[in-house]
């Protein structure tokens, strides 16, 4: 058996145990695709990161929910970032990430004790949502008549597809309850996209938007606490769908994560002169634990 070392950061918040939980393994070169797979079921938590060497960028990460590998996560960027910092293995506060998503810029810059840290996205797309607004809002628990009728269903993508269904009120996001089983059949269009409920209603006023968001059956988890990839699509959708007259650049504040007592915030910086919108992130990030796991 051999022993994994994996470093518990929470993502989007200074408070340990609050904020988005992510796995980082620093040696990702000593284990192979199946491995990473096997620690990232082990370890349990929507992501698991792995640092490995790349060729077009400073590194690579690799990002492993406990069903499959995904292009591209925010909060286990974040974690992985920020466990490099602490452990003296990046120095410079301006690099670039390989990502499944592509090479993506990176800056870090210490605020008020704090390491913040900014996180370039892809650039958004949307896809248009042509299924039944009924079984959408009953699988997350709801009824029709609570999603909001102004705002489009969208798919939207900065490096990873969610579909991003705005709510009314912000009462409706206590009364969810994911059916996840029933997510692919619902999403025609893309059976494997995760669900990103949305209200402009916010629970702390110098917020934003307040987002919940609940992953894909086939990644093996059922909620993300605070999520760095759907808050930044979010930016671009507020400027394309909300409030086209939003001057830039922007940034807006999601909080996300205190239904299941993770509360968090993410940054959002929304730039650009036209389309496509330049997209980033910011966000803090704490250390946890360390946790082992055997592998063989």
């Amino acid at each position: 058996m051999t022993e994994v070392n994996v470093k518990h950061i929470d993502a989007f918040s200074s408070i340990p145990n609050k904020g988005n939980p992510a796995g980082v393994v620093l040696n990702g070169e000593d284990y192979t695709e199946e491995q990473m797979l096997t620690i990232a079921t082990a370890v349990g938590f929507n992501e698991t990161a792995f640092v490995v060497s790349s060729e077009v960028a400073d590194f690579r990460i690799r990002y492993f929910t406990p069903g499959h590998e995904i292009n591209l996560c925010g909060h286990a960027t974040m974690g992985t970032v920020y466990a490099l910092r602490m452990n003296s293995l990046l120095e410079q506060s301006d690099f670039t990430i390989e990502t499944n998503a592509g090479v993506l810029p990176m800056h870090i810059r210490e605020e008020n004790n704090q390491l913040l840290i900014t996180m370039q996205h892809a650039k958004p797309e949307f896809q248009s949502f042509s299924g039944s607004r009924s079984d959408l809002a009953a699988s997350i628990g709801l009824r029709e008549e609570d999603l909001h009728s102004k705002y489009p269903i969208v798919y939207g993508s900065t490096g990873i597809w969610t579909l991003i269904i705005p709510i009314k009120e912000l009462a409706s996001f206590d009364k969810m309850n994911p059916v996840a089983e029933n997510f692919p059949s619902v999403l025609k269009e893309m059976p494997k996209a995760s669900l990103h409920p949305v209200c402009f209603e916010v629970r702390d006023d110098e917020n934003d938007i307040h987002a919940r968001h609940f992953s894909s059956p086939y990644s093996g988890t059922i909620e993300d606490a605070v999520t760095g990839t759907a808050s930044g699509v979010m930016g671009a959708y507020y400027k394309t769908f909300v409030n086209k007259d939003t001057r830039l650049p922007k940034t807006l504040i999601v909080e996300q994560g205190h239904e299941i007592n993770k509360d968090g915030r993410v940054y959002v910086h929304v730039k650009g002169e036209q389309e496509p919108l330049d997209i980033s992130i910011s966000g803090t990030a704490v250390y946890v634990k360390n946790i082992v796991v055997e592998i063989e």
